[in-house]
């Protein structure tokens, strides 16, 4: 029998205007788009209004990002007129007042740091938010959390041995070992990303490691990952004092769904570990796994507690800007592409779902409960809200 015909049904693709300011955050370092990422874009047809510096902690040039096809920009206000604003950090209430309304923004949320007034500026505005770190894939994962993540922990690595063979910080000690010395110990809480990446590094040096979690399904996994059969443990206190009494380095990479992490390790535990030994934790943006830990900055990392040295910048991917903003140039550049393939952002979200797991807010409405409940503000389902469109 005769069958219906079958054609491909083409979208009407849509040059888009994208603006990258600079980041006027206190030490965030790093850019949204590297200047590969800029000609590519560009070569299909699209504007990118880049503010002049914008890159220039990231260690890329204007000159890079005009060869490769930027318009750079002197006046501010230019760049945040555009369709698409792709930042790093959220925008201060200064430049939320110079986003032209109803345009869409990419940034981070780092809701812990946020107020209600900070929505209700984006809801006036009629903006369309979409907050990068809660961006999903095909396979359900976050792959802007995930890539730095894997920085996070790579460099906290790299940072814990800088301290720990420092003359005034450390012991003179070198990360890893050798034949006929005992290797450096190294305490990970958290099999998580972060503490998957730190454990393959220090294990990479030599060290000897120890990782504890509160989840035996993901002590498991993180043996599986690492192929290696490293010490596992869920968090008994006794056991993880003994292992902090004998380590030279622990790393705190412990996550909290709940924006907070919980505390693991008390005054008397630190007390007890080696003179010269080396903290870092990872998880101080909520509040930290080690009881004597408080937020430093790039400037001034470190200060000492019971002669332990304690590393608790929240921002350690941004010690390492050019790497970083590369890593999130790579998730940056195709979904631009593909908003403009769909059309526009409301069809990209119509047909992207993953994706649209990081709108927080749409045409002005607040998309995303969690929001809704802390700043007590209206809700509404952004499933309904794409449909009715």
């Amino acid at each position: 029998m005769p069958k219906e015909e079958v054609l491909e049904v083409y979208r009407s693709r849509k040059s888009l205007v994208i603006g990258i300011p600079k980041e006027n955050t206190y030490q965030e370092t790093r850019v949204a788009l590297v200047p590969s990422a800029v000609k590519y874009l560009c070569e299909r047809g699209h504007r990118i209004l880049f503010e002049a510096g914008a890159a220039d902690a990231a260690h890329f040039t204007d000159h890079e990002y005009s060869e490769a096809g930027a318009e750079i920009r002197y006046e501010r206000e230019e760049v945040f007129k555009a369709n698409i604003l792709l930042k790093i950090a959220p925008p201060t209430p200064e430049e939320t007042e110079m986003i032209t309304p109803g345009n869409t923004l990419i940034s981070a949320l780092n809701i812990n740091g946020r107020s209600e007034q900070f929505f209700r500026s984006l809801m006036n505005k009629k903006l369309t938010a979409l907050a990068y770190e809660l961006m999903r894939d095909g396979a359900g994962s976050y792959p802007v959390l995930r890539s730095m993540s894997e920085i996070v922990g790579n460099t906290a690595i790299v940072i814990a041995a800088n301290y720990l063979r420092h003359p005034q910080y450390g012991r003179g000690v070198m990360l890893g070992g050798f034949p006929g010395i005992t290797p450096t110990e190294v305490v990970i809480l958290g099999a998580g990303t972060v503490g998957e990446s730190a454990a393959r590094a220090a294990i990479g040096m030599g060290a000897l490691v120890k990782i504890f979690d509160a989840s035996i399904t993901r002590l498991r996994r993180i043996q599986k990952h690492l192929n290696n059969r490293v010490f596992t443990s869920v968090l008994q206190p006794g056991i993880l004092r003994d292992s902090l009494q004998t380590a030279d380095i622990a790393i705190g990479a412990i996550r909290s769904g709940e924006g907070k992490s919980p505390c693991v390790v008390d005054k008397e535990m630190v007390k007890r570990m080696k003179s010269g030994a080396v903290i870092i934790d990872v998880s101080i943006d909520q509040g930290g796994c080690f009881e004597t830990s408080r937020i430093t900055n790039h400037n001034e990392p470190v200060f000492k507690e019971y002669d332990v040295t304690h590393y608790c910048v929240p921002n350690i991917a941004a010690s390492v800007p050019h790497t970083a903003s590369t890593s999130l140039s790579i998730f940056f550049m195709p979904v631009l592409q593909k908003i403009s393939e769909f059309g526009g952002i409301v069809n990209f979200l119509k047909n992207d779902y993953p994706m649209r797991n990081g709108v927080y807010v749409f045409n002005g409405v607040i998309t995303n409960k969690n929001i809704s409940e802390n700043f007590d503000l209206p809700f509404r389902d952004i499933e309904l809200l794409i449909s009715a469109i």
